[in-house]
């Protein structure tokens, strides 16, 4: 029968179910959604459940489920499938401790003050204590005025972890929140989470905590990754409604804890690796090269593959197929970003996981906000630049944005960064993170001119202001569309008809051979956490094709790594390339 249940949409029920006899008992629960398992539509049926079932009398008693996510966008996605339901507080995680924080103004001055960085900025402002002053939280950005205090973004989590451990505020959050339901719980901040299990899980008493997400899908470094405790009841999800077969067998023999089933298992699909062990040429050497090939032969390798991936139908236009680097020997400078790569040499996640501040905000804020203006997006745009909702009162108001706005679409063509740092810091209507303005100090304290054991970081911005702009942009249009580090449009839940992967040296903490080698035996003692982010990545970006996935490894695999290929993807999956993958010259 065509309406007939799969296999698939029997797993993704009975989880679903044990959901719901957990939020009917008063249960805190955790569920763990592999990749292409339909997380969010778990979620979802849980809010609308919860609504059908409590939601008038939530809004009776001016009570909420909070449901707290990892950014903005999900945010709107959740607001958006539960129609706004009053019931339901979709926030970030910031909004949400926010919606409590702000009714504590009492506490928050006592707190406040020995927050770091605090001490220094009263100082400054010539005030001893903060006394009578408002404390607010809007921008983001550190503020003291005779009459307000505005807080920056980490110390809302810092100030909220102070807050749980007072009888009186665990209070306020139960009964304004009896329930509690955290999307992508392992990227949510370590502090937070081990705070609800000190104050809540262990006592037996607060919210119902509901935890959606994978922490094999954790590869931001300050989630908090596995979250287990007692008094949560752990529900496995053991569906894929997103891969082929041949995919999800893979994934399952990567991740045997977490048995996967397809829902067409007569989809066709392919799941294969190839690798450059036959290339003759001297191999790189030295700490995080170790085992690649040259950058020239692994381009070379990379287009041959392209060019029998084509031939066997592949379709490369951008919305059909992925190409995801966990590699950096394909040359920046083909990209387009060769002096920015340059300048933080082998600390590529300063760079590529956009760990500078400077890279951070120019990739993270204002390129959004150019194209939020770009699309006449407005909202979009002021979000982006974390102005909230500006004051325009006026027609010289808005003329004033605009005129900033368009000369800084002309800089990022024609100027260098440190030209668009400056014009930004000039402009009374945009503020800069503070720990831009922080390291912009520190450069003009060091002097316009380097210095005899001047400090890297500062050496490193000093060379960054003079690139181009365009490198800039470059270096975000590669993330935003070849990494699993993405974060614009969400590539991490993305999903395409095909990806490669391209695997191979030149990071700093990623060496992916070597967790294969430890995928079964496990990594030493001392190397769980590297161990960890290796193969979370490695199996992000294998998780993310619907039909067709392929594996490029230029660096070498020595035997057990190549036994553990074998094992995931099948002796006749694993494909060896030629030594010289150059249709006419050697590599």
């Amino acid at each position: 029968m065509a309406d007939e249940e799969s296999a698939a949409d029997i797993a993704g029920r009975v989880a679903l179910e044990r959901v719901y006899a957990c939020l009917d008992a008063g249960q805190s629960f955790r569920l763990e959604a592999g990749a292409g398992a339909g997380k969010t539509y778990s979620l979802e049926k849980a809010l609308r459940r919860l609504i059908v079932q409590r939601g008038t009398d939530l809004v009776r008693k001016r009570q909420q489920i909070g449901c707290i996510t990892f950014t903005n966008v999900a945010k709107d996605e959740i607001i958006a499938r539960v129609q706004a339901h009053p019931a339901v507080r979709p926030e970030t995680i910031h909004g949400f401790c926010w919606s409590l924080l702000q009714d504590f103004q009492s506490d928050l001055r006592t707190v406040v003050p020995a927050l770091p960085g605090w001490a220094d900025r009263l100082a400054e402002a010539g005030a001893e204590a903060l006394g009578s002053r408002t404390v607010k939280y809007d921008l983001g950005y550190p503020r003291v005025t005779p009459d307000e205090v505005s807080l920056k973004h980490e110390d809302v989590l810092l100030v909220m972890i102070e807050l749980l451990t007072r009888p009186k505020f665990r209070q306020v959050l139960s009964t304004r929140y009896p329930v509690l339901l955290i999307d992508e719980y392992q990227d949510t901040d370590a502090g937070f989470v081990d705070a609800l299990k000190q104050h809540f899980l262990d006592t037996g008493t607060g919210p119902v905590i509901g935890l959606f997400g994978d922490h094999w899908q954790k590869i931001y470094g300050e989630g908090c990754g596995a979250v287990e405790h007692a008094a949560l009841e752990a529900i496995d999800k053991n569906a894929n409604f997103r891969s082929a077969e041949p995919i999800v067998a893979v994934l399952n023999r990567m991740r045997p804890g977490l048995d996967q089933i397809a829902s067409d298992p007569d989809a066709q699909g392919e799941a294969r690796v190839f690798h450059s062990n036959a290339w003759p040429g001297q191999r790189r050497t030295g700490g995080h090269w170790a085992g690649d090939t040259s950058p020239e032969a692994a381009r070379a390798y990379a287009d041959h593959l392209k060019r029998r991936l084509g031939d066997e139908g592949w379709d490369f236009a951008v919305e059909r197929t992925k190409i995801l680097m966990l590699s950096h020997s394909v040359l920046a400078k083909e990209q387009g970003y060769s002096t920015i790569q340059s300048i933080y040499g082998r600390f590529n996640g300063a760079w590529l996981k956009k760990e500078d501040p400077h890279i951070k905000f120019l990739a993270d804020q204002l390129e959004p906000a150019v194209a939020a203006f770009q699309a006449q997006r407005y909202g979009e745009m002021f979000e982006a630049l974390g102005a909230g909702r500006p004051s325009i009162r006026q027609h010289q108001d808005k003329v004033a944005w605009t005129q900033s706005l368009e000369e800084l679409f002309k800089l990022r063509t024609s100027g260098s960064i440190g030209e668009v740092i400056d014009l930004i810091r000039g402009q009374p209507h945009i503020h800069l993170p503070e720990a831009v303005l922080e390291r912009e100090q520190r450069l003009a304290d060091a002097g316009p001119e380097p210095i005899e054991g001047e400090s890297s970081r500062v050496t490193q911005l000093r060379k960054l202001r003079d690139v181009a702009y365009t490198e800039l942009m470059a270096v975000d249009a590669f993330i935003d569309g070849h990494t699993p580090f993405a974060t614009k449009h969400g590539v991490k839940g993305a999903e395409f008809e095909n990806v490669l992967v391209i695997v191979g040296r030149g990071w700093n903490i990623y060496n992916f051979a070597q967790m294969l080698e430890r995928l079964n035996r496990g990594p030493p003692a001392d190397k769980v956490e590297s161990f960890e982010s290796n193969r979370n990545l490695f199996y992000v970006a294998c998780s993310r094709p619907k039909r067709r996935l392929a594996v490029l490894f230029t660096q070498v695999l020595n035997a057990a790594a190549m036994a553990e290929v074998t094992q995931l993807f099948g002796a006749t999956n694993v494909v060896a390339l030629p030594a010289n993958p150059l249709p006419t010259a050697a590599a």
